[in-house]
């Protein structure tokens, strides 16, 4: 009689860990990028950046940071309802101001960027409601967003291993 032995495999067919402790070998990088995040929403109003840095989350699949900027946004007073349709703000636009909505279609078009630029449409929309100043903040604070979910996904962190 022979015994055959079968491959073990996950219980869940997406489970996974972190590959690396990318902030521990990368300390001078991880450093780096707090003073980025720091300075990327220094003068935004934070409800805004929560929204922003969940949604450029949503479409990176940065499960991580989806959970992490959750709880950040109710923290900054934001309701369930926002967040809950926030990954349909577009069929959801009464919920959303229409400074709100410019930073997340700007944010869709930086996160995405499907036609190798932000469209001048997206851009002017975001320019009519900020002023320079706040334009440059929120394009700063989009970038750094999708850096840490970039972190975060290629390094397979996943919530509650931060």
């Amino acid at each position: 009689m022979t015994t055959q032995t079968t491959p073990q495999t996950p219980t869940t067919p997406h489970a996974h860990g972190p590959r690396l402790q990318w902030a521990k070998l990368a300390p001078e990088v991880y450093k780096a990028m707090i003073a980025l995040d720091v300075a990327a929403k220094k003068g935004l109003n934070p409800a805004l950046v929560e929204l922003v840095k969940i949604r450029a989350s949503q479409i990176n699949h940065c499960a991580l940071c989806i959970d992490m900027h959750i709880k950040d946004a109710r923290k900054a007073g934001e309701t369930e309802e926002r967040i809950y349709l926030l990954n349909a703000w577009e069929e959801a636009t009464s919920f959303y101001s229409p400074k709100e909505q410019a930073a997340l279609a700007l944010t869709e078009a930086i996160t995405v960027l499907t036609e190798g630029f932000v469209p001048d449409a997206v851009h002017a929309r975001a320019a009519a409601v900020f002023d320079e100043a706040e334009l440059a903040q929120l394009i700063a604070l989009i970038t750094t967003i999708n850096a840490w979910n970039r972190f975060g996904v290629s390094t397979r962190m996943a919530p509650g291993q931060a």
